[in-house]
C-alpha cells in the first residue's frame, strides 16, 4: 500500500494552483478585470500573512515577557545556591588547611619528642657501655691479683652502676 507523504501534499498544491490559475484565464471576464482581481486577492493574503505574522510575534513576545519573571527567579535561587556553595567549599577549604596544619605541628611535635628520646636513649647505652668496659677492665684487674680466700660461698657482685632510667626487673 503507497504511503502519500510530502511529495503527495506538494502535488496537491501545484496542481490546485494550476486550476485556479487556469479557472482565471478562462473566465468570461476581461483581462484587465481578472488581473485586477488577483492583484486584489494577493492584496488580501499578503496582508492577512503580515497580520498573522504580527499576531504570532505578539503572542511570542507575551509568552516570554510572562515567562522571564518565573526565569529571573529561578536564576536568582541558582546563583543564592551557587553563592552558599561557594561559601560552603572556601569553609571547607580553610578547616581543611587548619586541619593539614595542626596535624603538620603535631607530627613535628613528636618527631622531636622521639628524637630527644632517641638520644637520651643513645647517651644511656653509651654510659652503659663504658660502665661495662669498666667494669671489666676491674675484673682483669682483679683476675691478675693473688686471691685470699677461695672458698667463698657469695656470689660475685657486679660493680658496675645501674642507670637511673633503666628499667627494673
Amino acid at each position: 500500500m503507497p504511503k502519500f507523504g510530502f511529495g503527495f501534499f506538494v502535488g496537491g498544491i501545484i496542481g490546485a494552483c494550476a486550476g485556479v490559475f487556469a479557472g482565471l484565464m478562462l473566465a468570461p471576464r476581461s483581462g484587465a478585470e481578472t488581473r485586477s482581481m488577483a492583484a486584489d486577492a494577493m492584496g488580501d493574503a499578503w496582508d492577512k500573512a503580515n497580520d498573522m505574522y504580527e499576531q504570532g510575534a505578539n503572542n511570542l513576545a507575551q509568552r516570554i515577557n510572562s515567562m522571564t519573571p518565573a526565569l529571573n527567579a529561578q536564576t536568582d535561587a541558582l546563583k543564592e545556591k551557587v553563592d552558599a556553595a561557594r561559601q560552603k567549599m572556601d569553609q571547607l577549604r580553610s578547616s581543611l588547611a587548619e586541619s593539614v596544619n595542626e596535624a603538620t605541628e603535631n607530627m613535628q611535635s613528636a618527631m622531636d619528642s622521639a628524637a630527644e628520646k632517641i638520644h637520651a636513649t643513645q647517651e644511656s647505652v653509651n654510659k652503659t657501655r663504658e660502665d661495662i668496659a669498666a667494669a671489666q677492665a676491674g675484673k682483669a684487674e682483679k683476675a691478675d691479683a693473688p686471691k685470699a680466700d677461695d672458698a667463698s660461698d657469695e656470689p660475685p657482685v657486679c660493680e658496675a652502676p645501674i642507670p637511673a632510667d633503666a628499667p627494673s626487673a
